[in-house]
């Protein structure tokens, strides 16, 4: 039975990562930060962990729980927008939004890469095209931004780090999607995307260790 770790379960595309792995008989390892929401993704079927992303030491106590497992497939999703402005934010913000967009992940990838090498499985971060530099044309939300512009750098390094390894590091942009973030004038419903990204994840390659791929699998420029 292969196996998929979601960090950030507890609603949206993360929560229906887990129901569609789940769906298809996958053995699922997922996290939430409050206890009611971990009890949520153990009834649908998950092995569910609670983890402050934001919290180094609540990070260290999930590599300990994950120690000696194998995975195949594993998503960090968890992430803030933040303001919505186009000025500089309060140190308040910016702490929020980098900690847990950025940050969390430089902390998780070093945990989780190592789990999934030994599969030859691949890890993937959820970005967004609003990172992508090459596209930019706005400058709507720029410390949202910012933080996922450094968020496929960190996945950048990561893949020259594991890659050799084994593990197939990726960065998605999930489109906009129906969700708390994305609104309810989004285009793609949560079911929607997830279903796309995890296609999308399937069929990649090692050759694509360290893309920066759209859900439906097509190249985004940095």
């Amino acid at each position: 039975m292969p196996t998929a770790l979601i960090v950030g379960a507890s609603r949206g595309i993360g929560n229906e990562l887990v129901r569609q792995y789940r769906a298809d008989g996958w053995r699922v390892i997922a996290t939430a930060r409050k206890s009611e929401d971990c009890d949520a993704l153990r009834q649908l079927g998950a092995e569910a962990h609670p983890v402050d992303v934001t919290n180094a030491e609540s990070i260290g106590g999930l590599g300990w729980k994950l120690d000696d497992e194998k995975i195949d497939a594993a998503w960090i999703v968890a992430g803030v927008y933040g303001p919505d402005h186009t000025g500089f934010p309060t140190e308040q913000e910016f702490d929020q939004v980098m900690h847990t967009n950025v940050l969390a992940a430089m902390r998780l990838l070093p945990i989780v890469a190592p789990l999934v090498a030994p599969t030859r499985g691949k890890v993937a971060v959820i970005s967004s095209r609003m990172g992508s530099i090459g596209e930019r044309d706005n400058t709507q939300g720029s410390l949202y931004r910012a933080s996922k512009a450094a968020l496929n750098s960190v996945l950048a390094d990561a893949a020259l780090t594991y890659g050799p390894q084994g593990a197939t590091c990726l960065t998605f942009h999930p489109g906009w999607v129906q969700t708390d973030m994305g609104g309810a004038g989004a285009t793609l419903t949560v079911q929607q995307s997830v279903s796309a990204l995890r296609a999308t994840l399937a069929k990649a390659t090692h050759a694509q260790n360290g893309a920066f791929l759209n859900y439906d699998g097509a190249n985004i420029p940095w």
